[in-house]
């Protein structure tokens, strides 16, 4: 998770850059945010995604191997 401080701070900077526009330092500041952002939500997707458990009607596990193999990428990590 991302903290309330960097998140304040990617805000401040996308209304900044909507107002009156960013500083070439600014702007990578903000790519830099927005990189760390995305690669933190990616991470918490998977870690929910791998605790998914697919049963069909008759209580047969049918989640995609795919599914499967993340709960061991994880562990790995």
């Amino acid at each position: 998770m991302l903290s309330k401080n960097k998140l304040a701070r990617i805000n401040e900077l996308a209304n900044k850059a909507k107002q009156s526009g960013l500083t070439a330092e600014e702007k990578k500041e903000q790519q830099l945010l927005r990189e760390e952002y995305l690669k933190t939500l990616r991470q918490s997707f998977k870690n929910q995604l791998s605790s998914v458990k697919i049963i069909d009607p008759e209580g047969t596990d049918v989640t995609p191997e795919k599914v499967k193999n993340l709960r061991f990428e994880n562990k790995d990590n």
